[in-house]
């Protein structure tokens, strides 16, 4: 909701390629912008990327429901990042098998491991349903009875498609800030295995230090597998007896490579943008968002890396934690960085008078689109979201300490246990789940983190616990948690609470969570009083600047569906220098050698630098170059969510994964930069070389064929 308008552009960069701004939807791709792909040296027809088996659409997959993937062999392998596969691998760890310090390698099928809980999904198909659902009344329904409209039809239309077929689903989803409705069908694959990690020391290469720069020598892949049922060859869950999938169609992969201004077209899933935000939107982002985000997540994760350099088992348990929150803790801090020097607070405001004065000639949406009423609004809640983005960075989300996370369970989440005719029977409890969290890492993270808020918000936002903290344990928040661990039956892995004896009540874990609770309800309440009207007023101005501009092609914000950019690979000026559009090899012995003296982020096994160091790298050089290319600079359009997305040439052969922006642009989220946007990705042959001489992954390569 709430974005930033931005139409297709061109600008000239150091290697002359055009900035091709845009995240398309596939079935409805405008000509004007196919037309421009083929002049930019696309060699595929228009329907080969939506229509029929071979589309290419057909090989790119939502990975998880965070990330995206592509298959790439006749036996259903998938490429994604490496961090995208983080948490499977992670899961299988132990301190006497840790395959994210070590890797691993399935030498077989039978080897490949299961994940619970992770699925991949193709789409199907999509198509705009916006007419149906007005005219079945969605516009003449309050804001706050738009979105339960909405699902009630997707859960109606559900059920008729799996009566037709039950490994489909179906997403109702706007586009356009609410202008729009498409309607999107999946199918869902949900045994996937892993086949290939490198160690962590290749796959977060460079670490916090180079995550979101360039240059960039990351090995960012690693390589699962898609089982099937034997008799259907459909969906099925996890079993032994399953088979590999075979697709209709897989991504050839190509070891040719790219000049400066080859054609470069990503297909994936990016989450979430908001280009057609206004500049009260942006301000608030800035401000009452991303500041807060950051500001928190430092306090957390310097307690949190500490404890993981100190202790392997700890380090095990938040490995995947720590990458996902200071990932976000990093471009938090880049867009704040970009939004100030490229002004673009006042640009948009800039461009919002251009759309005033057009409003005041034309009459469009006059009496609904209220500039001055939007900037109330904004106004108003402003301090609540501050507090609320405070709050829920210090005791909410996946970065939540476990006491916390049960506090929260104990009240709302937990199955409740026994006979439903017997009130006082009844129980929760909660499983032993030591193998994810560290008591000690938790209670120190939780008193700094709590300690930490206070000193950020006004006292009416502060849950009624801080008085027990001031009057019971002298300000000392440490020794109030330690009495929470010690006392509170919640932190007592099975253990049966009874949810309607006074004995709850009195559970200081269970009060703790109460207080929670409280300040909560009461923030979202502020918070969300007035985001009806504001998204009212952020849909009339997207409507405004799309009819404004209807005679432009124009894409709408990124939604976790799947979507199409286009661009050439290319350098751009970096610090007032050309950036380079490649790394080498070389380029990352010299960061390994910093590795050797101390620099914990760039620390690789000797063998690394031993196979990087090689003065011929046979089919995987680069024959314009005669350098092995590690990673490679595009100006597709990219965002979170597109981590793994496939980039292919003008053929729509594989030439490498998206895996990130660069620094410079971290405002892409809300506005893209024609000169400095970049996409970072991995160089396929990179990749293949790695999985041939590490790990000696022959029967991967001979089923991959790469030509």
């Amino acid at each position: 909701m709430k974005k930033l308008f931005i139409t297709l552009l061109a600008a000239c960069t150091l290697t002359s390629a055009k900035a091709d701004e845009g995240m398309w939807t596939l079935y409805n791709l405008p000509n004007a912008v196919y037309e421009t792909m083929k002049q930019e040296n696309y060699q595929l027809p228009y329907g080969a990327l939506y229509n029929g088996d071979d589309a290419v659409k057909n090989c790119v997959v939502n990975f998880g429901g965070y990330c995206s993937g592509v298959v790439v062999s006749p036996d259903g392998l998938v490429f994604t990042n490496h961090h995208c596969g983080f948490e499977a691998i992670r899961s299988h760890s132990t301190v006497e098998h840790d395959y994210m310090l070590n890797g691993f390698v399935a030498n077989s099928y039978e080897e490949e491991l299961p994940n619970k809980n992770l699925f991949v999904s193709f789409m199907i198909e999509q198509k705009d349903i916006t007419a149906y659902l007005d005219s079945l009344g969605l516009n003449k329904l309050p804001e706050s009875k738009r979105a339960e409209f909405v699902d009630s039809i997707e859960n109606v239309m559900l059920k008729d498609i799996r009566k037709q077929d039950s490994t489909l689903h179906i997403t109702i989803q706007p586009f356009y800030e609410g202008n729009q409705y498409y309607l999107t069908t999946y199918r869902d694959y949900d045994d996937v295995r892993l086949v290939f990690a490198l160690p962590k020391s290749m796959g977060k290469f460079g670490g916090e230090t180079d995550n979101w720069m360039w240059p960039r020598q990351t090995c960012d892949f690693s390589v699962f597998r898609i089982y099937v049922d034997p008799k259907t060859g459909g969906p099925a869950k996890y079993s032994k007896d399953n088979v590999p999938y075979h697709p209709k169609k897989w991504a050839p992969v190509s070891l040719q490579g790219y000049v400066p201004g080859s054609f470069s077209m990503t297909i994936g899933y990016p989450g979430s943008t908001s280009r057609y935000l206004s500049s009260y939107g942006i301000k608030e982002r800035r401000d009452a968002q991303n500041e807060p985000m950051y500001k928190t997540r430092e306090v957390k994760q310097n307690i949190m890396i500490r404890h993981m350099r100190a202790d392997e088992a700890v380090r095990i348990k938040y490995d995947s934690k720590y990458a996902q929150s200071s990932n976000y803790w990093k471009n938090s801090i880049g867009m704040n960085k970009c939004i100030d020097s490229i002004g673009l607070i006042k640009q948009k405001a800039e461009f919002e008078q251009k759309i005033r004065q057009w409003q005041d000639s034309t009459g469009f949406l006059k009496g609904k689109l209220d500039f001055e009423l939007l900037e109330r609004l904004y106004a108003k809640q402003f301090k609540a979201v501050k507090a609320f983005t405070y709050f829920n960075e210090t005791f909410g989300g996946r970065s939540a300490d476990e006491l916390t996370r049960r506090a929260y369970r104990a009240h709302n989440g937990s199955t409740v246990k026994g006979d439903e005719n017997k009130p006082k029977s009844q129980y929760i409890e909660f499983e032993d789940n030591s193998n994810k969290w560290d008591e000690a890492t938790d209670k120190e993270i939780q008193a700094a983190a709590m300690k930490f808020y206070r000193e950020q918000v006004e006292e009416k936002y502060l849950p009624d616990f801080y008085q027990i903290v001031d009057r019971d344990f002298g300000g000392d928040y440490q020794k109030y948690i330690d009495y929470l661990y010690k006392k509170s039956q919640l932190m007592k892995s099975g253990k049966k609470i009874y949810i309607n004896k006074k004995s709850f009540s009195k559970d200081p874990g269970v009060a703790f969570g109460e207080s929670l609770n409280n300040v909560l309800y009461s923030l979202a309440d502020e918070v969300t009083a007035g985001y009806d009207s504001i998204a009212i007023q952020e849909r009339y101005l997207c409507a405004a600047k799309l009819r404004m501009e209807e005679d432009m092609p124009n894409y709408s914000d990124a939604n976790f569906t799947m979507r199409l950019s286009y661009g050439q690979v290319g350098e751009y000026l970096l610090a007032g220098k050309p950036s380079g559009y490649y790394t080498t090899a070389e380029s990352m012995v010299e960061k390994m050698i910093l590795g050797e003296k101390g620099v914990i982020d760039y620390e690789t096994e000797p063998i690394m630098k031993e196979l990087l160091s090689k003065k011929d790298f046979g089919k995987y050089t680069d024959k314009t170059t005669g350098k092995m290319h590690l990673c490679f600079l595009s100006n597709n359009d990219i965002t979170g969510g597109n981590s793994g997305s496939p980039m292919f040439n003008g053929k729509g052969e594989l030439i490498g994964l998206a895996f990130d922006g660069n620094w410079d642009s971290l405002s892409s989220d809300i506005f893209f930069d024609k000169e400095l946007a970049r996409c970072i990705g991995v160089d396929i042959r990179y990749v293949l070389y790695m999985m041939e001489t590490w790990g000696k992954a022959d029967r991967l390569i001979k089923e991959i064929g790469a030509k």
